[in-house]
């Protein structure tokens, strides 16, 4: 069985598959550029499961599992490359998630993602986030933020990451990468111990409760630049999500917190490119300017498509404009942007020249 694993896995690298899919009873599956895609070979049984689960999980890993249902872990297969790993059980029997973890940490530039991340990423203080559904890309962005810190500023950057995905070697900076289950118990107890671990920038893998969420916001107060990551798609759901996870009595607090320590938002999107070659990020991007913080403190969340549409200059990009590029770029095709676009009417205007003024309400050519 580890020889078949392992072919297995060497397919996947070989045919550039994001994600490996084993289900009992199932032939194995990859999601190349976003589409799934049924592997040859036999269905995997109950035994050969459990012979997979021994070859990956630690005897502590495999107790979680059993206790639990379902447990994350990285996993190196010698020769073939790392993989952030799920394992979990549906109608009873053992199913598990691969996804591969490119090792080569691309730039900004390679990766077609907006140069205002390098401006995040230069800010001494503040909490930026970086936001979208899984396999958006948000982790892959996470790592090139922090080669680029690692490339230029002499500090030290704590990662708190469940689990540990991309590998940092120290170049100016010195990288502490904490593992969950490993090195601390959850997100939550890292963020508490992390101020007495003298760091300047701090990455939170995934803001997943209201405890970890006011952890990062006070290390941010505290002087400290922290970027995380939120599962929205756009910027008014990111603060309508933020916001929903404190209690009623609590919400002007995190609203005054917000709009004095938030930095940015990237709202991220893969898109399959049109030439069939992979995919394509399009972002929507709010920088933190006067406005957008009066507009955060009094609650005029829905307003903030305004502060991004006349934002150009400051770095800001709405997500009709980062789709309308790509088309006109050629990157994607015209049906796509459609698809997956917010406001496919006001996209359409933007691609025949046409552009809604929102704060004057006419037309601009």
């Amino acid at each position: 069985m580890t020889v078949q694993f392992q072919k297995l896995l060497q397919r996947a690298v070989q045919r550039d598959a994001s994600d490996v899919h084993l289900k009992t009873g199932s032939v194995p599956w990859y999601r190349i550029d976003g589409e799934m895609s049924a592997a040859e070979g036999e269905p995997y049984s109950a035994e050969m499961m459990d012979e997979v689960l021994a070859i990956m999980l630690s005897p502590d890993q495999l107790a979680h599992f059993k206790k639990r249902g379902e447990v994350d872990l990285s996993y190196t297969e010698k020769g073939v490359g790392r993989f952030r790993v799920n394992v979990y059980r549906q109608r009873g029997a053992i199913s598990c998630s691969l996804r591969r973890i490119k090792t080569n940490i691309e730039t900004f530039e390679k990766l077609r993602l907006p140069h205002i991340l390098e401006k995040f990423a230069e800010m001494p203080r503040g909490l930026i986030l970086i936001t979208g559904t899984t396999g958006s890309g948000k982790t892959t962005t996470l790592a090139s933020i922090v080669e680029y810190i690692n490339q230029r500023r002499k500090c030290h950057i704590i990662t708190i990451e469940d689990p540990i995905e991309y590998l940092h070697t120290d170049k100016k900076a010195l990288i502490s990468q904490r593992e969950i289950g490993l090195d601390t118990l959850d997100f939550a107890s890292a963020l508490k111990s992390v101020m007495r671990q003298d760091p300047d920038v701090i990455l939170v893998g995934e803001m997943r409760d209201l405890e970890t969420f006011q952890a990062a916001i006070s290390a941010a107060e505290t002087g400290h630049l922290v970027f995380t990551t939120l599962h929205t798609t756009n910027v008014m759901q990111t603060m309508d999500r933020i916001i929903d996870l404190f209690p009623a009595n609590q919400q002007d607090q995190i609203r005054s917190q917000l709009s004095l320590n938030l930095q940015g938002i990237m709202c991220m999107r893969l898109l399959p490119r049109a030439d069939g070659s992979g995919r394509v990020p399009a972002c929507e991007v709010l920088v933190m300017n006067p406005a957008a913080r009066v507009l955060i403190r009094e609650n005029r969340i829905a307003q903030l498509n305004t502060v991004i549409a006349s934002g150009k200059e400051e770095g800001m990009i709405g997500f009709n404009d980062s789709l309308n590029d790509l088309i006109k770029e050629g990157l994607i095709t015209r049906e796509i942007g459609m698809e997956v676009s917010d406001n496919p009417e006001d996209l359409n205007m933007l691609l025949q020249g046409i552009r809604l003024s929102s704060r004057r309400g006419g037309i601009l050519k």
